[in-house]
């Protein structure tokens, strides 16, 4: 029961919270800016994966990159840390669902996750691998933050 603590403890960790926030918010903040700067690319890899009807691709390839921004932002100042790192864990989970839909259907795309590149395509399981890897400090903060007034 000891160990049981001390791993909560860890977890729970002001430095450990920090560097999730860190980590989660730098990454989403990052994988926007190319996106923001090329709309109309990032709108074609929306489109290639086959999900949405081509009339509602454009909302979500002009909003999603600045959600991730925003989120990635708070996240970093560590404001509404909370529910930054819930929208961007629901992204991840939805990115996972979308990638392995394809992967299903043996679709080869490019991710569009940091660059909207079309040439830029990796193997499916790797991607999906890591969006599992970058889903783990939003469960971090998630689930073992603190309140807002210990974590400031």
């Amino acid at each position: 029961m000891a160990w049981r603590n001390k791993i909560l403890g860890i977890l729970s960790s002001r430095p450990l919270q920090i560097l999730a926030r860190l980590v989660l918010g730098g990454i989403f903040i990052y994988a926007s800016l190319d996106k923001i700067a090329h709309p109309l690319e990032f709108a074609g890899i929306v489109g290639n994966y086959g999900i949405l009807p081509d009339f509602l691709v454009t909302l979500p390839a002009l909003v999603l990159p600045w959600l991730e921004l925003i989120a990635g932002l708070c996240l970093v100042a560590g404001m509404w840390r909370r529910s930054a790192a819930l929208l961007l864990s629901l992204l991840l989970l939805f990115f996972i669902l979308a990638l392995g839909f394809n992967a299903l259907r043996g679709v080869s795309l490019s991710c569009g996750c940091f660059s909207t590149s079309a040439a830029d395509t990796e193997n499916v399981l790797v991607l999906i691998f890591r969006d599992l890897l970058i889903l783990i400090p939003g469960i971090v903060i998630l689930l073992f933050g603190r309140e807002k007034s210990d974590l400031n």
